[in-house]
Parts: structure tokens; C-alpha cells; sequence
């Protein structure tokens, strides 16, 4: 696609490239916001209608409009908006309901907080709350204008690897075709649960993917439902395996057009990317995402190191250059993985537990509790099969591994068909990634009965 078919476009939106405009804010106005309309004018309303508002941290609390004009050829500057600093731009996606999107405010609080910048927030709920179906045919539309909008920024002097674009579901995708329309030159996209019905079988060019930007990342927390499946950029993040997550209810795609009332439940599993990327700005705890060919192969201990492909460098959510990673060139879907909690800052520290049973003539279930010196649990199943001695789990504890007091272990197996006594040659928990030795915790020959709880107490100084 060129930038001539771009001006073709450009003219039949009643748009121009000469000038843009910035509103100058008038103390006393009222700070700027979503367009009010009504759902059902939105539905009325032809074609698709884009406005931008403009925070930064000297209007943190009170929005700008940020337009372009087609009449005035001069640019026009508030003292708000500046040049010399990153932008980030801000786009949400399909809206079912027609509402303005309330998470848009914490997002850019989060990002000026963590780095003085120029937040562009888009506005397209005009052409987001018609039918799914539609709402996807308008995605590229907005694209464009965005397009257009960033391309008159960089004739101000405006490096295009400065922009740094933000795109929740859709949004995600307009994002990745306004990156397609600058030919990968963009510095950022980030990703947050990319849209999936309608996407996931489209061709790249289509959708988002890491061609679109010099750096391209994606958090995937619904992939069974409202997000995207696949990997789309060079890092992706699978939260919780990128499926259910903690604290959601499990609801069906079609839950949405018939039950409205519980709308924010069936989305949220969709939206768990967001917070979980906001937080990660807030710097509660450093999320870390580890390298693996699945999530069931790294609940099961087979990938505990970010060696490969990332040189020991486990990949990070939040603002880090590249996501912390320092290879060159950059892989391309690189999948990683990670456990959070159910609430915010959804902090886990993950631990791998390692055991080794004596042969057992019958399969048995034993319950691992760990428990921290606050009295915080995290308790896991564990399916011991005869003619297997080794077994290994990661889990999430909300502390760190110093700080966990006691494990204990319980055999519930059934009381006529499982094993009756297990003995454990050893059972070891461990840090990961394990940076030294004082990361992991061993105690050795454990022997339980069914139902018989035992307990072990660590002394342990952080």
C-alpha cells in the first residue's frame, strides 16, 4: 500500500495533510472526552468519525482536543503538546454497547507516571459499536486517518520510532495496519489481547504481526474466546496460559448479545490484559515471561530458564526497551508464559516443585500446601502414577520463596483404590529462574499415610 492510495482516501474522508492543530485549553473549559453520542446515533451515523485527546503531565487531569485543520496551513501548538517527547497513542476497540471506554484514564495515568510523554487517546466509538462483523470492515478506515495524523507529525520533525502504539482487542489491529502503512517503522505496538474472531485465519497483512513495528509485543489473556490464539509479535505473553484467568467467570462468545447485564464478566477474561499491563506500569513487581513450546510443558517444569531463545534474559511486561530483550536481530513469536494472581498487582513469584517417590503399586493424589511466615497458601494437586518416580511443578506464591514458612504435604487419595503410604525420597521447591543456590529448599525421606498430613518448617532470612 502507498501513500498515494493513502491520499485518495484521505480526500474521499474530507481530510487534509497540510497542518495540525492542537486546541489551545482555555482554563475555565471543560476538559475534552469521548464523544457523548447515544448508541443508536452512533448506529445512524455514516462513515466513521475519529477525534484525539491529548494528555500529558502538564494536563494529566483535563483532556485537549488534538485535531487536524484542513483550512489553517500554519501548525499550532498548546504548551502541552511536545515535540522532543515519545507519543503514545492509545486505541481501544470494538464496542458493543456504544460506551466510552473507562479504563482509558487509569492507562494514561499509568504511562505518565512511569514516563513523560505525549498520550494520543482515539476516539472511533462511532465506527466500533455497530455489528462485530461491520465493526471489523471499519478497522482500517480508522487506520488510515491515524496514519495520516502521524504522518503530518513527522513533517514537524517527529521520528517515527517515537511513537509508540497501544491497541486493546481491535484496537490491537488498527494499530498493526497503521504500522503495515509505515512499512515497520514505527518504534512500538503493544498488543493488549488482540482481537481473535475475524482475525486469527486473516492473512498478516491484515492483522497485526511483527513486520508492523520496529518492536512488537502481545499480552494474551482470553485466547479461547475474545483474543487472539496465535502468536502476533516478537514476544507474546500467555497470561496464566493465556485462557481462563483467575477470578473470571467462564462465560460463551454469545453470552454478550443476549445477557447485557453481565457484560463485564464475559469480557473479563479479555480485559485482564490491560490490568495486568497497567499494573506492571504501576511497578508493583516485575512480570516476567519464560520461553516455552506450551503451557502445559512449562506447568511442568520444562522450561525454567529464558537461555534460549533470549541469552538468559527473561523477557518483560511493561516499558523496558524491547521488553528487556538485548538480542539482535529479535525472535519472531517468541511465546512465553507466566502465573499471576486473581486480583491487582497480580504478583506471584513462580516456584517449581520437584519430588521423587519410591515405586508405588497403585496411583495416589497428594495435596503440596505452601505456606508463607503471613499466612498466605498456595496449594497444588499432584497425580502420582505407578511406574513413574519424578515429577516436577511450577506454581505461583505471592512471596518469595525466602519468605515461605512451611510445606505440607497430604495424601487424599480415595480410601479403597489409591496408594495407601507414599514415600518421597525428596521433595524440593526452588526459585525460578534459579540465580544461586540459596534459591531452593530440600527436605529428604518423607513418609505419609493416607490421609496422614505432614509438615516440614523452613528458617529462612531474606
Amino acid at each position: 500500500m502507498t501513500w498515494k492510495w493513502i491520499n485518495v482516501i484521505c480526500t474521499l474522508l474530507s481530510l487534509c495533510m497540510t497542518s495540525v492543530v492542537v486546541s489551545d485549553e482555555d482554563p475555565g473549559a471543560n476538559c475534552a472526552d469521548f464523544n457523548n453520542t447515544t448508541w443508536l446515533k452512533h448506529r445512524q451515523t455514516k462513515g466513521v468519525h475519529v477525534q484525539y485527546l491529548l494528555l500529558t503531565r502538564q494536563n494529566a487531569n483535563c483532556a485537549s482536543f488534538f485535531t487536524q485543520d484542513c483550512l489553517n496551513h500554519t501548525q499550532k501548538h498548546t504548551a502541552h503538546f511536545n515535540s522532543t517527547l515519545p507519543t503514545k497513542v492509545i486505541i481501544h476497540g470494538y464496542s458493543a454497547l456504544g460506551r466510552k471506554p473507562s479504563w482509558v484514564s487509569g492507562l494514561a495515568q499509568a504511562l505518565l507516571e512511569k514516563e513523560d510523554a505525549n498520550i494520543l487517546v482515539v476516539d472511533w466509538l462511532s465506527g466500533a459499536s455497530y455489528a462485530y462483523n461491520q465493526v471489523v470492515d471499519n478497522y482500517k478506515e480508522v487506520a488510515v486517518q491515524i496514519s495520516i495524523l502521524i504522518k503530518q507529525l513527522t513533517t514537524s520533525g517527529i521520528n517515527l520510532e517515537s511513537f509508540h502504539l497501544i491497541g486493546i482487542s481491535m484496537g490491537a489491529h488498527v494499530a498493526g495496519f497503521v504500522g503495515t502503512l509505515f512499512a515497520g517503522k514505527l518504534g512500538r505496538i503493544t498488543g493488549l489481547d488482540p482481537a481473535g474472531p475475524m482475525f486469527k485465519n486473516a492473512d498478516p497483512y491484515d492483522r497485526l504481526d511483527p513486520s508492523d513495528a520496529m518492536f512488537v509485543e502481545a499480552i494474551h489473556t482470553d485466547s479461547d474466546s475474545f483474543g487472539i490464539s496465535i502468536p502476533v509479535g516478537h514476544v507474546d505473553f500467555f497470561i496464566n496460559g493465556g485462557l481462563d484467568q483467575t477470578g473470571c467467570v467462564r462465560s460463551s462468545f454469545a453470552t454478550i448479545f443476549i445477557y447485557f447485564p453481565v457484560y463485564g464478566y464475559v469480557i473479563c477474561d479479555h480485559m485482564r490484559a490491560l490490568h495486568v499491563y497497567m499494573s506492571a506500569l504501576n511497578g508493583s513487581c516485575p512480570l516476567y515471561g519464560f520461553p516455552c513450546s506450551s503451557y502445559e510443558d512449562f506447568l511442568a517444569g520444562r522450561c525454567t530458564t529464558c537461555d534460549d531463545p533470549f541469552n538468559n534474559i527473561c523477557p518483560q511486561i511493561g516499558l523496558l526497551k524491547n521488553s528487556g530483550i538485548t538480542m539482535s536481530p529479535l525472535p519472531i513469536h517468541g511465546k512465553v508464559y507466566l502465573l499471576t494472581t486473581s486480583e491487582v498487582p497480580f504478583c506471584v513469584h513462580h516456584i517449581l516443585i520437584e519430588l521423587k517417590v519410591s515405586s508405588l503399586k497403585k496411583s495416589a493424589v497428594v495435596q503440596v500446601t505452601l505456606v508463607s511466615m503471613q499466612d498466605i497458601k498456595t496449594e497444588q494437586k499432584l497425580h502420582l502414577q505407578t511406574g513413574k518416580t519424578i515429577y516436577k511443578k511450577v506454581v505461583g506464591h505471592p512471596e518469595h520463596l525466602c519468605k515461605i514458612e512451611s510445606i505440607h504435604l497430604k495424601n487424599i487419595g480415595a480410601l479403597l483404590y489409591r496408594q495407601g503410604n507414599v514415600h518421597f525420597e525428596y521433595i524440593c521447591i526452588s526459585k525460578i529462574p534459579k540465580m544461586s543456590r540459596l534459591d531452593k529448599l530440600c527436605v529428604e525421606n518423607i513418609k505419609i499415610g493416607r490421609r496422614a498430613p505432614w509438615s516440614h518448617h523452613f528458617i529462612q532470612v531474606c
